[in-house]
């Protein structure tokens, strides 16, 4: 039997937002001059300020504004180097030939244990920091048995939720011989990697995975026991998204590219549209349609997509900004997004909400309220960040 944790007074809070309408103002549940209580790592009481139950400890808000933890349910955060001269390139509008994803697995192969280790936990360090409390990470950059199996031990190191992402793209030395990679992918790569993840991802996309070799892929990440995520319909309208919500993925992610069809089979599903707009801040590329996909009904989550080649951010306030101002979402869905919505994308009912019986995840801003975050972009506005009811930093 576990200890208990105590308890944790959060006093003084001027506007709590608590992500559930039936509690409070508006879609995002506020409540005004608030306190509340976390016992054991879940939140026990809110209440009337000045009401409160003692608890073992005091954080006084002074004020200021609430919020849940912020869900970052789609990373690339194991991998060793960096792609920045790709990057200068892509921005002066240059030839670059030898960056990409080939080039990230090189460095990967070649990184010791230790390095993927200190190089993973200081972004995930850097997000917490920012206000996440809940992590997605993926491998992805091994592309071999025992590279894919290293990266996720890594991976579970620094991050509730694993993902394996074998099929990210056909290792170099198999090109040509795409089949046999998605063999190797299926069978052993599986076998050893499963172990150590909740989730499979595949890359669904015209010149990485078709949609019948990303079906195969999907199927032997459920016979291991694994749910499913896609990266879909991200360079252009394929069949990654329909695929998703075929095979009932939790979420089908990037999602700039979509048609009617896509966003109807979107809607009437469970899966969750997470969009990552610093991939379209790092290549200048199209911001997907976010407005559509809400009017339409859709969940939206969103991530930072943290990679070292396409959104090498850790800031889940950033992507909130970039959220209101290039995919035209309102503060409140933007914060909700990052936040429920993230959670939707995990599967998990326990986060993104600040309720008697969430999880006590929760986030001090440096402000009144939370349309600040989109309202004062690259500022630092996270003055303290509790994960279960303990403060961290």
């Amino acid at each position: 039997m576990r200890p208990p944790r105590g308890s944790l007074l959060v006093r003084g809070i001027g506007l709590l937002v608590t992500n559930r309408p039936e509690l409070g103002e508006g879609a995002l549940g506020v409540l005004r001059d608030v306190d509340l209580v976390v016992e054991d790592g879940t939140v026990a009481w809110i209440g009337g300020a000045r009401t409160s139950p003692a608890a073992d400890e005091m954080l006084d808000a002074a004020g200021r504004c609430v919020v849940p933890g912020f869900v970052d349910s789609h990373t690339h955060l194991v991998f060793a180097g960096d792609r920045v001269e790709e990057f200068t390139a892509r921005m002066a509008g240059t030839r670059y030939d030898t960056g990409g994803i080939s080039a990230t697995v090189a460095a990967t192969r070649s990184a010791p244990q230790g390095v993927l280790m200190e190089s993973a936990a200081k972004l995930a360090r850097e997000a917490e920091a920012q206000g996440t409390t809940t992590l997605e990470t993926k491998s992805g950059y091994g592309l071999t048995v025992a590279d894919e199996s290293r990266c996720l031990e890594v991976a579970g190191t620094i991050a509730e939720e694993v993902t394996f992402l074998g099929a990210h793209v056909v290792a170099p030395e198999y090109r040509g011989s795409e089949q046999e990679y998605v063999a190797l992918v299926t069978g052993p790569m599986l076998e050893a990697c499963a172990p150590k993840a909740r989730w499979c991802d595949v890359f669904c996309e015209e010149g990485v995975f078709g949609p019948d070799a990303a079906r195969e892929i999907l199927q032997a990440g459920l016979d291991h026991g694994l749910g499913l995520r896609v990266h879909a319909n991200q360079l252009s309208c394929g069949p990654g998204v329909q695929l998703a919500v075929e095979m009932g993925a939790a979420s089908a992610d990037h999602c700039t590219h979509l048609d009617g069809a896509d966003v109807d089979a979107l809607a009437g599903s469970d899966t969750v549209a997470t969009l990552l707009p610093g991939a379209e801040f790092s290549t200048r590329s199209p911001y997907p349609d976010a407005r559509r996909l809400l009017d339409s009904g859709v969940t939206v989550a969103l991530a930072t997509d943290c990679n070292p080649g396409t959104s090498y951010t850790t800031s889940m306030p950033f992507v909130i900004a970039l959220a209101v101002r290039e995919m035209h979402m309102t503060p409140d869905e933007a914060l909700f997004a990052a936040t429920a919505g993230g959670a939707r994308a995990l599967r998990r009912e326990e986060i993104g909400a600040l309720t008697p019986g969430s999880r006590g995840d929760l986030v001090v801003l440096n402000a009144p309220t939370a349309a600040h975050l989109a309202y004062r972009p690259g500022v630092a506005l996270v003055a303290t960040v509790v994960r279960a009811g303990r403060v961290l930093g």
